[in-house]
């Protein structure tokens, strides 16, 4: 570590650390929010503090992974002033689980769905025990949460693992991946960057339409099928993608690469989301659709969506290196974006001074740009939330500022271990 660099860290403490100790000032009233060590769950951190206590976004004194001296007490006083709410938001969510027993439901897992509508209550209500009508108002939550129609994953579990279904699901599955072929003609690629040029501020929608019509994303597709392509789009860990086998579990922490992912990985965001499942299909239709869109071009179902990926691959290029294009266009754009961040600057020019695995965010860019465009256009195609000229920056500028906001994150968990005394 550089010498700037160490006296920087003199003068600040781990943010982590101070967040556990002003937890711990709490006292037994968040043990429900807290793991055995009495520190605030990981889930606490992440759906509580940060977006609604410490609102690091507002606060950026509070954004670190180490915090200056002359904001430690800040951020202890911050937490400290929330702890009757987060107290009546732990008494909430014992609430909430105990009516979610009463009511036999299993999905999803409890802290994901239930801790913001938990500090909702504890704000508006105060704790359980101050609103006499606790039980109905917890019932009412759970209603609302899990009563919206679709499918669900408990539902798609059993579809895809019943023998009556899975010989038609395999021949499906074959029949999609053996009946494909090569688009037309090869359009002209030079009007994808036209578009880009334009979109932030002015998108063409007849340009857009017209490489809509010219199947410009389909063929954007064709060299992924040659050996190594699509893994290095960071699509794949295969030399070649494969067919989907059907599967039958999944879990948000450990999905595969895009094009690895099984038909019920696939499904698997979209139908734990609270938000949005009463617009999908139900569960067999869902299946089928998937089986056909595993096999299509960018393993996507509407063209306007492929699109989509190929001007996001032209336009990340430039976040390595490529060519930036005219200035105030969507690649000038995205990449002024990533070269204000101070850890880029540091990985690029200083790249021992920086953890290992912040490293590899940084080079690795393109491929994390990629993967998260690819599941935020397939999770509107399965909300029948289509592409459009119009929305096409905000979807190309939000899926950086996702990636951004992640690779931050890891920074910041790799500096808090470094100034506990872990090695990177």
């Amino acid at each position: 570590m550089s010498t700037t660099s160490a006296r920087a860290a003199e003068a600040a403490l781990p943010r982590g650390l101070l967040i556990a100790q002003a937890w711990a000032g709490l006292g037994e009233a968040v043990a429900p929010l807290s793991n055995g060590a009495g520190r605030p769950l990981a889930r606490t951190v992440k759906l509580i503090l940060d977006p609604l206590v410490l609102r690091p976004v507002l606060n950026p004194r509070f954004a670190a992974g180490a915090i200056g001296f002359e904001h430690v007490d800040a951020l202890r006083d911050r937490i400290t002033a929330a702890g009757p709410v987060l107290a009546a938001t732990a008494a909430w969510f014992l609430v909430l689980k105990k009516e979610r027993r009463r009511a036999g439901i299993t999905e999803g897992n409890p802290q994901d769905l239930y801790f913001q509508r938990c500090y909702e209550l504890a704000s508006e209500h105060g704790g359980p025990r101050d609103d006499p009508a606790a039980a109905r108002t917890a019932a009412a939550v759970l209603a609302e949460v899990h009563g919206q129609d679709g499918p669900t994953v408990a539902r798609l579990r059993d579809f895809v693992t019943d023998p009556g279904h899975v010989g038609e699901l395999v021949r499906l599955l074959n029949a999609a991946w053996a009946g494909t072929t090569e688009p037309g003609p090869a359009p002209d690629a030079v009007r994808a960057a036209e578009f880009l040029a334009s979109c932030p501020v002015a998108p063409d929608e007849a340009l857009f339409d017209a490489l809509v019509a010219d199947l410009v994303g389909s063929w954007g597709a064709v060299e992924l099928n040659r050996p190594g392509v699509a893994r290095a789009h960071g699509l794949t860990d295969l030399t070649v993608p494969e067919p989907p086998v059907l599967g039958r579990t999944a879990s948000k922490n450990s999905l595969p690469k895009p094009f690895d992912r099984s038909i019920v990985e696939r499904l698997f965001s979209a139908l734990t989301s609270a938000f949005h499942r009463d617009a999908l299909e139900d569960v067999p239709e869902l299946v089928r659709l998937e089986i056909s869109r595993s096999a299509g071009a960018w393993q996507l179902a509407d063209e306007a969506g492929r699109v989509a990926l190929v001007l996001g691959r032209e336009a990340a290029a430039a976040l390595v290196g490529g060519p930036v294009g005219p200035a105030g266009g969507a690649t000038a754009r995205l990449r002024l974006r990533w070269d204000r961040e101070a850890y880029v600057h540091r990985a690029l020019r200083m790249p021992t001074s920086v953890p290992d695995g912040v490293r590899a965010d940084v080079h690795g860019v393109r491929e994390a740009y990629l993967r998260r465009l690819w599941v935020r256009v397939h999770g509107r195609e399965l909300r029948h939330d289509a592409v459009t000229a119009d929305g096409l920056w905000d979807l190309l500028d939000g899926v950086l500022r996702s990636v951004i906001l992640d690779q931050r994150d890891r920074l910041r968990s790799a500096l808090e271990r470094q100034s506990a005394g872990d090695p990177w």
